[in-house]
């Protein structure tokens, strides 16, 4: 147990340290320690796991670290994931705040951040494309996916609102 705990704080603090850009970039990283290094889940249980926490209020690592760490070990894990996930940020925040409010101007930093973007961006696809593959079994799923494109771009619905038609879709559809 002792070294599955010691694994969940490693993998998530790894995640969450590698995970820059904010909340989507680090659903790659965990996706990558959750599903292919340890594997802890499949890609589809990820994949639901990943749906539940977009439904719930609240930053996604937070979300996915309990989860994962609570199927992984139960409530001992989920501590230990969430530790991994928040301290390495926190501390980070607090010993870097003043260097990078002094140097926020700089130009080496906006390079280094423009050139950070592009990856981000492409590890997000990634993740969205392997998840794809097995989220779209039917046409009944392309069309809950058109229909979510078409909900978002031009009728404006809220994510939020969204995600608890669809639920309450799969629920009367695919029960």
């Amino acid at each position: 147990m002792l070294t599955q705990l010691w694994n969940l704080f490693i993998a998530f603090t790894r995640a969450s340290n590698l995970g820059f850009g904010g909340g989507p970039a680090v659903i790659p990283l965990i996706k990558i320690e959750v599903v292919e290094r340890y594997h802890w889940l499949t890609n589809a249980q990820f994949t639901d796991a990943l749906a539940v926490g977009n439904a719930l209020p609240g930053p996604i690592a937070t979300k996915l670290a309990g989860y994962v760490g609570y199927q992984v070990v139960g409530w001992l894990g989920a501590l230990a994931a969430l530790i991994g996930t928040i301290m390495p940020t926190v501390l980070a925040v607090l010993l870097l705040t003043g260097f990078l409010m002094k140097y926020s101007n700089s130009p080496i930093l906006k390079g280094m951040l423009q050139g950070v973007r592009p990856v981000v961006v492409v590890l997000i696809a990634q993740t969205a494309f392997d998840m794809g593959i097995g989220s779209f079994p039917n046409i009944t799923t392309w069309g809950i996916a058109l229909a979510t494109l078409a909900s978002l771009y031009w009728l404006k619905l809220h994510p939020a609102l969204i995600i608890v038609l669809s639920m309450a879709f799969g629920l009367l559809v695919f029960r």
